[in-house]
């Protein structure tokens, strides 16, 4: 499938509507499974790195970097198949999750949910984050 993901890329950026910082929003659920773990952000190097390495690539708002989901904590990300969404302004990444998605050291980042008239944590920590990140857990 990366094969031929890594063909059509230049066609999958010109669906792209970058937004006005060059991002574009990327939903990423488990292929198998259905569970949406994460909501992060892709430039078009990032695009173009995914779908060329088959590994997961995403643009950092608030490190203003490139990043490999897993380069820290070794939690990877490996994309099964790339979807853009009708208006092009979304992407939705469907990949096979090695470990936690979220940084907080749970399966995914939507972990709260109301419960008994407040915000309550439905999905326990997996993995401290100090384990996944050493000193420099976020």
């Amino acid at each position: 499938m990366s094969e031929d993901m890594a063909r059509a890329a230049g066609e999958i950026l010109g669906a792209l509507d970058f937004d006005a910082n060059g991002l574009v929003s990327a939903v990423v659920q488990q292929h198998d499974t259905g569970e949406v773990l994460m909501l992060a952000w892709m430039n078009r190097e990032a695009v173009k790195r995914t779908l060329e390495s088959g590994d997961v690539w995403y643009w950092s708002r608030s490190r203003e970097k490139l990043w490999r989901k897993g380069e820290t904590s070794r939690q990877t990300q490996t994309l099964v198949d790339f979807r853009v969404d009708c208006d092009g302004d979304a992407v939705l990444l469907l990949v096979d999750q090695t470990g936690v998605a979220c940084h907080t050291g749970r399966r995914s980042c939507f972990y709260r949910a109301p419960r008994d008239g407040k915000l309550t944590d439905i999905i326990a920590v997996t993995v401290e984050p100090k384990e996944l990140y050493g000193g420099d857990a976020p």
